[in-house]
């Protein structure tokens, strides 16, 4: 296993993705989608453990047409007013097009059994959602995405499975938009989705203000049996 990077083309330009590789010399691959924060430790970190679970794990750098290689934490107020400011720039659409180019560009890789599935988290929950119905990803997971209601009608073009995990106390996720969420996801014969009593945003962040071991090993655990189940 080990951390290297990759150049992914598209017709507006080129972007690098952090890859992580398993232990094998194929594997299915599982495409990681960034918070507010870009590709940093935290993201990083989630690539390795996916690529020492056996998964040709790739995260993109879906900032790069603001500002490429952005490194960021949650640690301090500075770091959370770029983060913002970042959010309040990304394009959801070209966004989610980036990652329509990185899952095919990882299809194209020896590395890659063909099978590719998609993570994504806080942004990238939305982000995640919109790959599941918008792209060829075969399996896809959302981590607390931010926005999702707002998109919920897109479901009906979902044709692979898809897993969300709802933090029930998410402070940028509303009690009503849950509702609008579960009321038009929660009977999708394709979506699986779990909520999390008392939890808060990024539950699932190592070292985060919201983190909770207990429910973030099993949201990880539900996230890795889904993906065995769906791309290997």
């Amino acid at each position: 296993m080990s951390g290297e990077t990759m150049s992914i083309t598209t017709s507006d330009g080129a972007f690098a993705a952090y890859v992580a590789r398993p232990q094998a010399p194929t594997a299915p691959a599982i495409v990681v989608i960034q918070e507010i924060f870009g590709v940093n430790q935290v993201m990083r970190d989630i690539a390795d453990d996916l690529a020492a679970k056996g998964y040709l794990a790739v995260c993109p750098d879906l900032f790069w047409r603001i500002e490429p290689g952005i490194d960021i934490t949650d640690h301090t107020e500075a770091e959370w007013k770029k983060a913002f400011e970042l959010y309040n720039a990304f394009d959801v659409d070209k966004g989610v097009a980036d990652i329509a180019a990185t899952i095919a560009a990882v299809r194209s890789l020896p590395a890659c059994s063909g099978n590719v599935g998609a993570v994504g988290y806080c942004l990238g929950g939305l982000l995640v959602f919109l790959t599941a119905t918008r792209t060829d990803a075969d399996a896809s997971v959302a981590y607390y995405g931010v926005g999702v209601e707002k998109f919920t009608a897109e479901a009906e073009k979902l044709q692979h499975p898809l897993l969300m995990h709802i933090a029930e106390a998410d402070q940028f996720v509303p009690k009503a938009a849950q509702e609008v969420i579960l009321a038009a996801l929660k009977d999708h014969p394709e979506i699986e989705i779990h909520t999390y009593l008392g939890r808060d945003h990024a539950f699932a962040r190592k070292g985060g203000e919201h983190y909770d071991a207990a429910d973030a090993e099993t949201a990880n655990r539900r996230t890795l049996d889904f993906f065995r189940k769906t791309i290997g």
